[in-house]
């Protein structure tokens, strides 16, 4: 078998490696180049990731069964606050409670905050499983009283705990408890870690006072949770004919924000990909200066009897390592700034698995592009013309 002509692939490799090494800052700035981009792109597409998995937790956390409806007024005035009783309920519901929703100022101990206030029954207890860190919670018995309990954010900014007295607007009202931490879930349309919850006919008091506008609902399990929307859908509609009733799963909100977070995610890393042509146009550049500074080198490798194929091939490879070098210092940097950004936030961690090949194999595909074309132009080369003084 003929002994294969020209160098091998170690020795191109090492060759290339030590015309990088000469090429001094000009290698060093298109690898930061190369890198910057990567690192933007990786960066990016985690971040997405990990928010779209904390709202994936967010909901899970805040109950799958759950059912929010919304209500809205066709004349000018709502209706009178109503409570759904367990007999009355459609198929597929558990529990209802209907949610008025207003804004009053409290005060307490000389401080004023302006908060939403929350009026419901007690189903509310078991539809959004509500527990206390102090006192108890409403019940039957607190309808006519000016009885109240706090959100936990709202109860230690203002210092309160289960016993005080504070002022509601023109009413003074006894704190019965205070609600362990709830967390925020945006199908609900108010934070009740923020927020005073009293019996719903306690809201008359309040100046205008609120219609109901929100119907929170528990369903029997998670499966039959489309038909129970459909059910209660028709039995709100029916029971409400002047109103417009849209009823909300969680699934279609997750769904709804996935997608959101996917095209946001994609928006942004568009422009780290911009950031990466730019790096490859780095690379470019440093390559078009190579093939003209060692225009004598090329001459003579070429009259030693060097193809044009491995002419080029020294000035790919030396491409490449600059992208590869740039690729792997960019991931690293992406995966730091996206852990860092997540634990500002306050999210866990989710790793994109997918960001890893997609940003090395967009940084090789740019650095083999934007080096073929100087790559090629070395190729051309006549001896005698590379040889020749300018």
């Amino acid at each position: 078998m003929p002994e294969a002509y020209g160098p091998s692939w170690p020795q191109r490799i090492g060759e290339a490696l030590g015309s990088v090494r000469q090429s001094g800052a000009r290698a060093v700035l298109a690898l930061l180049g190369i890198a910057v981009g990567c690192a933007a792109l990786v960066a990016l597409m985690n971040i997405g990731h990990s928010a779209a998995q904390h709202t994936r937790q967010l909901f899970q956390g805040l109950g799958s069964e759950l059912l929010v409806a919304n209500l809205e007024a066709t004349v000018e005035r709502g209706f009178e606050p109503m409570a759904l009783e367990p007999v009355d309920l459609p198929p597929g519901i558990r529990a209802a409670a209907p949610l008025a929703v207003s804004v009053a100022t409290v005060r307490f101990n000389g401080e004023s905050i302006e908060t939403m206030v929350v009026g419901s029954t007690t189903y509310l207890n078991e539809v959004l499983r509500l527990q206390v860190d102090q006192g108890r919670l409403l019940s039957g018995y607190d309808e006519l009283a000016t009885h109240v309990l706090l959100g936990a954010s709202l109860a230690r900014q203002l210092r309160v705990s289960s016993g005080d007295r504070l002022q509601l607007g023109a009413y003074g009202f006894d704190v019965v408890g205070v609600l362990a931490p709830h967390g925020y879930n945006p199908m609900l349309p108010v934070n009740f870690d923020d927020a005073v919850l009293m019996p719903l006919p306690g809201v008359r008091r309040l100046n205008p006072p609120p219609d109901v506008g929100t119907l929170v609902a528990l369903g029997v399990d998670a499966m039959s949770l489309p038909q129970a929307a459909r059910s209660l859908y028709q039995y709100l509609q029916s029971r409400l004919p002047r109103h417009e009733v849209n009823v909300q799963l969680p699934r279609q909100m997750l769904e709804s924000l996935a997608g959101q977070s996917r095209m946001m995610t994609w928006m942004l890393a568009s422009t780290a990909v911009i950031a990466l042509l730019l790096g490859g146009v780095g690379v470019m550049n440093v390559m078009v200066m190579n093939v003209v500074q060692r225009r004598r080198e090329i001459g003579v490798r070429m009259a030693l009897g060097a193809r044009g194929c491995d002419i080029a091939w020294l000035f790919v490879l030396e491409a490449l390592l600059l992208s590869v070098a740039g690729a792997l210092l960019g991931v690293l940097l992406g995966l730091a700034g996206a852990w860092l950004f997540t634990l500002a936030s306050g999210w866990s961690f989710a790793l994109d698995a997918g960001s890893l090949p997609v940003s090395m194999g967009i940084s090789l595909v740019l650095g083999l592009f934007f080096g073929l074309q100087p790559a090629l132009a070395a190729a051309r080369l006549q001896p005698v013309v590379a040889l020749r003084d300018d």
